[in-house]
């Protein structure tokens, strides 16, 4: 169900977004300043392209400062807009393991500093 799931995702919602996060990436590190969050935007890509089977593991006191202005400055939209988008997917029964994908992005939303995925 896994590798299903996996393709399932990557041909309807990953290969645009996983994309779209890998270029917003670039974009970031063209900067010295933006290098953390671009590095961030990396680990959603990452994300983006495979999520069923993986795991994110939070810690947001490793890097309280960078999680508060990623909140500020777009993490917390983002994350309204995972959770919406993740409650509209588990709607549909056959809908449900892509909205729980969703709140993985949402977790991962919030404080992707210090956050492993794996």
């Amino acid at each position: 169900m896994k590798t299903i799931g996996n393709i399932l995702w990557l041909l309807f919602t990953g290969l645009w977004a996983g994309l779209a996060y890998f270029f917003i990436g670039i974009i970031w590190c063209i900067t010295i300043i933006g290098i953390p969050f671009g590095k961030q935007c990396f680990k959603f890509a990452k994300l983006s392209f495979w999520p069923f089977g993986t795991e994110i593991k939070s810690n947001f006191g490793s890097h309280p400062i960078a999680n508060v202005l990623w909140i500020i400055f777009g993490g917390l939209e983002l994350a309204i807009g995972f959770l919406i988008i993740g409650a509209v997917w588990c709607i549909t029964i056959i809908g449900i393991p892509f909205g729980k994908q969703c709140f993985k992005f949402a977790k991962l939303s919030i404080a992707p500093f210090g956050a492993t995925v794996g």
